[in-house]
């Protein structure tokens, strides 16, 4: 099928923002896909399946995250993305 590129924009909703089991939920998705995928964060960019990397960030609540996604579905990863920061990564 071969890489499809891709790029989504996403806001860290939860209060604790994005910490080591955010952090963790995300890179176990973006390990799922074949390919690169890297997060942006104010000119910063890392890899996105690296939890070292995306803890860097320091994300916090009101974040904007920009995923570039250079895999192999790239569309039903960002969907699959769209749908944990929706649920606030399942944070109460």
């Amino acid at each position: 099928m071969g890489n499809q590129s891709q790029q989504i924009v996403l806001e860290v909703a939860n209060q604790m923002g994005v910490h080591a089991r955010p952090a963790a939920m995300i890179v176990r998705i973006a390990n799922n896909y074949t390919g690169e995928i890297w997060v942006e964060k104010d000119g910063e960019r890392v890899n996105g399946k690296s939890i070292m990397g995306i803890m860097m960030l320091a994300a916090g609540k009101g974040t904007e995250l920009t995923f570039h996604a250079d895999c192999e579905n790239a569309e039903g990863f960002c969907k699959e993305m769209t749908k944990l920061f929706v649920s606030n990564f399942q944070e109460g």
